[in-house]
């Protein structure tokens, strides 16, 4: 299965991003907390040279925490700041400013021996699709200032954001890059939502997921549809549909529509707190 989707908005996106890089201080990169590796675009380090770096690492509530913390302190070990946060119910969300402001005191001393006061920090948010760009930025503002959806290519354009005296923020749109030199890393993208479903074999998709999830997580497809984890990944599928009463019109089993129930139950949390890579 061949992972790839780069619209041509997203060459748009990357080339006003090259712009807009000089006017900011700060790069706050969301990466998704149950692949923060895979979630990065690598596009981001070269176009954040020389900037202050900042790693959001959205979702967690729906990620492995003890993976969450592995992930923490490689990140840190590497020079970001990192903060693991959920931006839908706000936690983790108070240490934002904080974080920001001690990123930036270098930047910031600079500016008071310069006798310039209260200039805000510029802070440039970045991500690929369907991170949760959006619902960061209206969680930290208090208010709807940037579009959500639950798909990827919701943010078309960009929009400076002010945030009290301290803080402006860049939102931008999601951009990936124009190809995946590892079919595993698109895979991950894909079970994540950051790849538009109408162009998957979601059918393929759902036998990949099951196949990490008896490696990763043994005994939590058994737990949630009480199906035998030791059979090969076409058959325990069969058994999710036949346990889920996954019919089509003629009452005959329903592969797609139990691959479908698998991966949404995947993404909304319900199969539990998972993370598909460790560092």
């Amino acid at each position: 299965m061949n992972f790839q989707w780069y619209p041509g908005h997203m060459t748009k996106a990357k080339r006003q991003m090259q712009e807009d890089i000089k006017l900011i201080d700060l790069i706050i990169e969301i990466v998704d907390a149950r692949i923060p590796l895979s979630s990065r675009n690598p596009d981001i380090d070269q176009l954040g040279q020389n900037k202050f770096r900042l790693i959001l690492m959205n979702k967690s509530d729906l990620a492995d925490p003890t993976a969450t913390r592995e992930w923490t302190g490689f990140f840190q070990e590497k020079g970001y700041f990192v903060v693991a946060l959920d931006a839908r119910s706000k936690a983790g969300m108070k240490q934002i400013t904080d974080t920001i402001m001690e990123a930036c005191k270098e930047k910031i001393e600079r500016d008071r021996k310069r006798g310039i006061k209260n200039r805000p920090v510029r802070a440039m948010v970045v991500g690929i699709p369907n991170v949760g760009k959006s619902t960061f930025i209206n969680s930290y503002a208090g208010k709807a200032v940037a579009k959500i959806g639950n798909k990827p290519g919701v943010t078309k354009g960009k929009q400076w954001i002010r945030f009290g005296k301290n803080v402006e923020l860049l939102d931008t749109p999601g951009i990936l890059w124009p190809k995946f030199e590892d079919q595993m890393v698109g895979l991950r993208l894909a079970l994540i939502g950051s790849i538009k479903d109408e162009i998957l074999n979601t059918d393929e998709l759902s036998l990949e997921l099951i196949k990490l999830l008896k490696e990763s997580y043994p005994g939590v497809l058994h737990a949630r549809y009480d199906v035998t984890e030791e059979q090969k990944e076409t058959e325990l599928l069969f058994e999710i549909a036949k346990n889920r009463n996954c019919v089509s019109k003629g009452m005959e089993l329903d592969y797609s529509k139990a691959a479908n129930l698998l991966i949404d139950e995947f993404r909304d949390g319900t199969l539990g707190r998972i993370t598909l890579e460790r560092p």
